[in-house]
């Protein structure tokens, strides 16, 4: 009987150390979905800067609706990068008008994408 167990568990053995070893040996083979991990990052860079640029597109419709002297302002300030002291007397206005109607233009076009539901 001890015979027989002690043939039973040196079959079992040889068994288990034959799977191990098939599957050891075995390789896995992955499937070709057609691009590599740097072209979907690349797919993702672009459709992330294709969202940024619509945001920036809704923006600037935002700033072409402003009213001529807003507009005026936040293109010298934002744009063209003008200090407020200079727009001020480029357009012959005071800083204070100047920070004021900036900050009125902000407020609209912040309205205004909130009102396009692009903003919350």
């Amino acid at each position: 009987l001890s015979n027989v167990l002690n043939f039973e568990a040196w079959v079992k053995r040889i068994a288990i150390n034959k799977s191990i070893s098939h599957l050891r040996k075995r390789k896995i083979e992955f499937a070709d979905l057609g691009f590599t991990e740097a072209q979907a990052e690349e797919d993702y860079d672009i459709a992330e800067n294709e969202i940024f640029e619509s945001k920036v597109e809704d923006v600037k419709k935002c700033i072409a609706e402003l009213p001529d002297g807003y507009r005026t302002i936040v293109t010298l300030y934002l744009f063209e990068q003008m200090p407020q002291e200079e727009i001020s007397k480029l357009l012959g206005i005071s800083h204070n008008t100047v920070r004021t109607q900036y900050h009125r233009a902000k407020k609209k076009i912040l309205t205004s994408l909130k009102d396009k539901s692009y903003y919350e």
